[in-house]
């Protein structure tokens, strides 16, 4: 009873378009397209750090996904977020997701002495990210008029409404719940007391409220 957001990644182009076929057949409430993921070979990034290519790759699977909305994620890395999320806007996007890890970064394990991920490096996450990721979700907001998720280091009450004045429509929780499973309930439970505490009377009137 709860909505299905499929998220998808390619390599190029027309992978992008491949998959996005494939999962739009199975009939997700959203699809979130990934070209900011740093997980790979080639970190991923080839999409997200432009304009040009972040409009072609959105335009291209909007095409071939019907009515099935259309979020794109965005990669802090970009030099001008809020361009590229003017022309993901631009190019049929539905809504915004920021922010993507930073990085990429590296962990290595001391018993084997060899990197702990696959490709060696890979995304940084968590608490320590949220100021640049707030400030994205700033950026973004002054550039388009679709609904923004804003994410990275939410990980309290207050995170997520500070991430809402800077912009979000809604929030998303990733690196706590792997500290913490129960880490989204926590934080749904925390909203009404600290709604309270600074006399906050309806959530939707902080969004974007920084901006006034």
């Amino acid at each position: 009873d709860f909505p299905i957001i499929a998220s998808i990644y390619g390599a190029s182009v027309e992978e992008f378009v491949e998959v996005g076929k494939f999962v739009s057949s199975k009939n997700p409430d959203f699809i979130e397209i990934n070209i900011s993921c740093p997980n790979t070979k080639n970190e991923g990034m080839v999409f997200g750090v432009s304009a040009d290519s972040s409009k072609e790759v959105v335009r291209a699977v909007k095409k071939v996904i019907g009515d099935i909305p259309l979020i794109a994620k965005l990669t802090p890395q970009a030099a001008n977020i809020g361009e590229i999320a003017k022309s993901c806007e631009s190019a049929g996007a539905d809504a915004i997701c920021a922010i993507n890890t930073l990085g990429p970064g590296m962990i290595i394990d001391i018993e084997s002495g060899k990197p702990v991920l696959e490709f060696k490096k890979g995304g940084v996450s968590g608490p320590a990210i949220k100021p640049i990721a707030v400030r994205c979700v700033y950026d973004i907001y002054e550039n388009i008029k679709i609904p923004i998720i804003g994410m990275g280091g939410i990980t309290t009450g207050e995170d997520a409404i500070e991430m809402m004045m800077a912009g979000a429509t809604a929030v998303q929780v990733g690196t706590a719940n792997l500290v913490d499973p129960y880490a989204s309930k926590t934080i749904i439970e925390e909203l009404p007391k600290t709604m309270d505490q600074y006399g906050i009377k309806n959530i939707t009137d902080i969004i974007g409220v920084a901006h006034k």
